[in-house]
């Protein structure tokens, strides 16, 4: 039986944040359904890491390779690949829900379709807040909304860096839901979290030390 081969690969990944050397020597491979958690303590580079993965950081040293060649000879072709959730959501206030997912269609080339965004803020819960500008969601719904836009491309690979964050059971039992029809359909999710949460079939962890 052929083994599938791993579709993302860091190889000896090395960070610097000023003088300080965050971590080195980080290899991990990611395989089609496959999630993967980095974990560490406050101020190890998992959030610097999250960021060389998805080409918007520099490594010091090593390399990230998508289906086997380094992510910046394919910068075109591995963007579309991947959807980033970082710490700035990139919503414009004045926006609606609606509104915001929309805009976002266009700008990343989303499905844009009316019945498909309509479906996805029922599945976060944010039905009745569609019509509303983003500037009166609380923190909790405008995360949600994020994870909406994340469900509605067509990125074969995620990199969330902490999904859950502002989020009540509700909101988290709405993401792994997400994160599980993902992994089911032969995406890859890599994430932070400082939460302990259930994803099926199971999260494959890695500590930065």
């Amino acid at each position: 039986m052929t083994l599938p081969s791993p579709q993302l690969e860091a190889r000896d990944i090395a960070c610097l944040r000023g003088e300080t050397l965050l971590f080195e020597s980080v290899s991990f491979s990611v395989f089609p359904g496959e999630a993967l958690q980095i974990k560490g303590a406050n101020g190890s580079g998992k959030t610097s890491l999250l960021r060389i993965l998805a080409g918007l950081g520099p490594s010091l040293d090593g390399e990230v390779l998508w289906r086997g060649t380094n992510i910046h000879l394919q910068r075109g072709q591995y963007l579309s690949a991947l959807a980033y959730l970082g710490h700035n959501l990139g919503f414009k206030p004045d926006l609606t829900a609606t509104e915001n997912l929309r805009f976002g269609a266009a700008l990343f080339g989303l499905d844009s379709s009316e019945e498909s965004i309509d479906q996805t803020l029922l599945d976060m819960g944010l039905s009745e807040q569609k019509e509303l500008p983003l500037r009166v969601l609380s923190a909790g719904q405008k995360q949600r909304l994020a994870m909406a836009r994340i469900s509605l491309s067509r990125a074969h690979l995620w990199i969330l860096d902490e999904p859950f964050t502002a989020l009540d059971g509700r909101g988290i039992a709405s993401v792994v839901r997400l994160i599980e029809q993902h992994l089911q359909q032969e995406g890859l999710v890599v994430l932070t979290s400082h939460q302990t949460v259930d994803i099926k079939p199971s999260v494959r962890t890695w500590l930065l030390q």
